[in-house]
């Protein structure tokens, strides 16, 4: 029978090899929106959807491909595929993060659900109202987080 100091011993490091493999698989950026349980970016929205379906999909995971840092998710393997061809037509402006607040220095997540294309651009909202506020005048809000964006991104994590 084991000892209780060598029983505590085997369990201390089963607990630290268990964390160290969940940090490893959950580990990400703040470059772009993820979710932080998981590591996969825009929470397992699919972002070639948005541009050919023009609607917010869920992602799967038999279809995911690692760039960036992040596991991205589709929809179907023609997607990941045209991904995977040209990730930079279909990775969200910003990161993901929100435009209007980006332009004002902050970097808030953008929620997958309110999104725009916009000038061949994905773009994610906080909050409906913000997409709202982005379509009636979209050049300059862009411009503004654009100026803004340097700035932001030396606050999130590389």
């Amino acid at each position: 029978m084991l000892s209780g100091r060598v029983l505590t011993g085997l369990l201390a490091v089963w607990f630290v090899v268990t964390c160290a493999a969940f940090a490893a698989k959950a580990a990400t950026t703040e470059r772009y929106v993820t979710d932080p349980r998981t590591g996969v970016a825009l929470y397992g929205y699919d972002p070639v959807a948005y541009f050919i379906d023009r609607t917010a999909k869920t992602g799967d995971e038999a279809y995911e491909y690692r760039f960036a840092g992040v596991t991205w998710r589709f929809y179907s393997e023609a997607n990941r595929d045209a991904f995977m061809q040209a990730p930079e037509n279909f990775m969200p402006a910003f990161g993901g993060y929100d435009p209007l607040a980006v332009g004002e220095g902050i970097p808030l997540e953008g929620n997958p659900a309110f999104f725009a294309v916009s000038r061949g651009k994905l773009y994610l909202f906080a909050r409906e109202e913000s997409r709202a506020k982005f379509a009636a005048n979209p050049i300059n809000l862009i411009e503004s987080a654009e100026q803004s964006w340097p700035s932001v991104q030396r606050k999130l994590v590389p």
